[in-house]
């Protein structure tokens, strides 16, 4: 009997080892990132679908560094036709920010979310004031473009809205970010920030995803 209880110990040891070196390689393999707190169904994509690579992008559409890589991000995408695409994810850092995303998640719900972003983006200094996002000329802004601008104010309150905005303040949170923008690529973090830095991330990706 107890040979028998040493022996069941025994393979209990062997298969709980084996669990736990699968769980290290999948984490070693996505940057040590749960990937279900990296991407988000249902939030903005720009690219294929089907694209085997992703960059996803948690911002902060007041961020002036934001602003810039936006661009950058849609070079990437550009030079590797088909195969790269980028996520958009809410980092609302900066003060009176949660108003201005759940205007984003608003123009989303209506397939305006792109232009939505270009309009604050390129308009940051209309609508913040010492690094601090003022709401009001952030929303006139929007004014410009062809929206149900009734649907899109109720939509602001709308709980599934504010439940997004929600879903990727905890997940930022759980990733430990704490600046934007910050990406991700396939689930794996940048080793230090900068472009250079995110488009080798992204070449390498592609390399060994096709």
């Amino acid at each position: 009997m107890n040979r028998k209880l040493l022996f069941i110990s025994g393979i209990s040891l062997i298969i709980l080892a084996f669990i736990t070196a699968v769980v290290l390689y999948q984490q070693q393999a996505g940057g040590g990132q749960n990937p279900a707190l990296v991407e988000r169904p249902g939030a903005p994509v720009k690219g294929p679908h089907d694209a085997r690579v992703t960059i996803v992008e948690f911002f902060d559409p007041a961020c002036g560094t934001c602003a810039d890589f936006y661009p950058l991000v849609q070079q990437l995408i550009e030079a590797y036709p088909g195969k790269v695409r980028v996520m958009m994810r809410y980092a609302p850092l900066h003060t009176g920010s949660d108003q201005v995303v759940l205007m984003l998640e608003a123009a989303h719900r209506q397939g305006k979310y792109w232009q939505a972003l270009e309009m604050l983006f390129n308009n940051q200094r209309r609508w913040i004031v010492g690094h601090t996002s003022q709401p009001g000329p952030a929303r006139a802004l929007l004014n410009a473009i062809a929206l149900d601008h009734a649907q899109l104010d109720a939509d602001m309150t709308n709980p599934e809205v504010i439940g997004v905005v929600q879903r990727d303040m905890q997940d930022l949170q759980s990733l430990g970010v704490r600046a934007t923008p910050e990406f991700f690529v396939n689930g794996k973090p940048l080793p230090s920030f900068g472009y250079r830095q995110l488009a080798d991330l992204v070449k390498e990706t592609v390399e060994k995803s096709y």
